[in-house]
């Protein structure tokens, strides 16, 4: 094996001390699991990152009471960095390389977190977004999700010529939600809906014997950009468009929602076994771009597009494409109020989350490494690392090589590789202003013919490309039967 290879694979799959030589070590303390991840928020538009006019003060409030991963890195897009968390490895060796035409749906081959959980006795639910194959065995609830309380496709309502697409029709207010296979028609904006289902799973689950993992992952503010009028009517006062308002003011209603949460987690004096998680699933989205005008005061004052000073938005391989909040607290185990700077990404997820219940990883299947040395003692020994971006989205039926070389990315600690030319130095500038490529060749050399050796391993595990198109959207198919004998019965929290 060549010595670069043979360094890849050390840096992949991590190198950290036993739990059992740490001391106090959090493996194996088995806490209840909250992970909510939200859809294109990304990580500016929260008070505490700078925001300069959206209110979140609980998420101000969660951000105060955690630690923080300050570079923690997704996919440029969603299902790719939803099937790395269900699975601890890059998206392209579950076969998902894009976000629908069936190249969304993570590989059966694959043992998923909650079935990993499920192993030392976990109960799992998932609340809302999914987006990794509607078709029936890709199904959260097949694949170790006990409780399942979901929309289709991509987004509410969204629907493509293929098997992904949610039930027709399908709307941001009173969404039909499919609940444990059966479709119900629930009340309110989708968020509430969702954040709903969570609590009164949560209050049914809480007092048993084995612990949960709640995975509350919100449509919002994914695209058509539509919020409670009086979220959105805030920032429509304020001098925002239609299409601002309804993203910002999305992001306000989360926060609404991360306060209930936060709020009976506190009434049911959970939070001192409960790990709670908060996140994004790709960078920021909403409209505009670096220094775009994108509103006007009554006064006149301009309203800035605000990036928290980095190059990139969804979809790029630039730092704001794939860089996100990630906020960790737990009342009695985690000292709260510190900064971790070290890099860390998506597939860490799943074998953190593992260590911490005392679960085995799936033999071969994990790349990403355990955050518990760091969540332990920021100052850890933690050995760099390279990992790799790829947009993904080439046309269906290409050949994935031709592809290999466009719209990538390799980051260590200190440097971003973005294509072959432009090398940029994150720690002295990382808002991407200065191409370094000349100052540091060999470094770009490094990244380059690592990410060479890790394509060459990843292309044969793209399972999904130039499989057929589904003939039927399943979701529309079990909607219709449904609707023909037994109808869709409405849904209401207990609570």
């Amino acid at each position: 094996m060549p010595r670069s290879v043979a360094l890849l694979a050390l840096l992949v799959v991590g190198l950290f001390l036993p739990a059992a030589s740490r001391a106090d070590s959090l493996a194996g303390s088995r806490p209840n699991i909250v992970l909510m991840i939200t859809d294109d928020q990304g990580y500016p538009p929260i008070g505490r990152h700078g925001h300069p006019w959206i209110e979140t003060p609980n998420l101000d409030q969660l951000y105060d009471t955690s630690i923080r991963f300050t570079r923690f890195l997704v996919s440029p897009t969603c299902s790719p960095t939803r099937s790395a968390l269900m699975t601890g490895r890059h998206p392209m060796r579950n076969g998902v390389t894009h976000t629908i035409l069936e190249r969304e749906r993570l590989t059966l081959e694959a043992t998923t977190l909650p079935q990993v959980l499920k192993t030392v006795g976990y109960t799992s639910g998932i609340f809302g977004k999914w987006h990794l194959g509607d078709e029936e065995s890709y199904q959260p609830h097949r694949r170790g999700f006990d409780e399942a309380f979901i929309h289709g496709a991509g987004g509410i309502g969204q629907a493509y010529n293929c098997s992904c697409a949610d039930a027709p029709d399908n709307k941001y207010f009173d969404p039909v939600v499919r609940h444990n296979g059966t479709f119900v028609k629930t009340h309110g904006f989708c968020t509430d809906v969702f954040f709903a289902g969570a609590i009164d799973w949560i209050r049914q689950v809480k007092d048993r014997d084995p612990p949960f993992f709640a995975y509350i992952t919100t449509n919002a503010p994914h695209g058509p950009f539509i919020a409670p009028p009086a979220n959105a009517q805030r920032f429509t006062d304020l001098g925002f468009g239609e299409q601002q308002a309804g993203f910002y003011g999305m992001i306000e209603n989360i926060d609404e929602n991360v306060g209930r949460l936060m709020n009976k987690l506190a009434e049911w004096r959970l939070l001192e076994n409960t790990l709670v998680i908060f996140m994004s699933d790709n960078g920021m989205t909403g409209g505009g771009s670096g220094k775009n005008v994108i509103g006007r005061t009554a006064d006149g004052k301009e309203l800035v597009f605000y990036n928290a000073d980095m190059k990139g938005l969804k979809g790029s391989v630039d730092e704001g494409g794939v860089r996100v909040p990630f906020f960790l607290r737990w009342d009695s185990r985690i000292k709260p109020g510190r900064d971790i700077d070290r890099i860390a990404a998506h597939l860490d997820l799943l074998p953190t989350l593992a260590e911490l219940a005392g679960a085995s990883t799936p033999p071969g299947q994990v790349e990403g490494r355990s955050l518990l040395p760091l969540i332990e003692n920021a100052d850890a020994t933690w050995p760099d690392r390279y990992l790799f971006s790829h947009q993904g989205r080439w046309p269906t039926g290409a050949e994935p090589n031709d592809f290999q070389w466009q719209n990538f990315a390799v980051r260590n600690q200190r440097f971003r590789l973005v294509g072959r030319n432009q090398l940029y130095d994150m720690q002295r500038d990382p808002s991407q202003t200065s191409n370094v490529i000349q100052d540091h060749p060999q470094v770009a050399e490094a990244m380059l013919a690592a990410y060479d050796a890790w394509w060459k391993e990843t292309r044969p595990m793209m399972v999904n490309e130039n499989v057929p198109m589904s003939p039927t959207r399943p979701f529309h198919e079990a909607y219709r039967k449904q609707m023909e004998t037994t109808g869709i019965p409405d849904w209401k929290p207990a609570e």
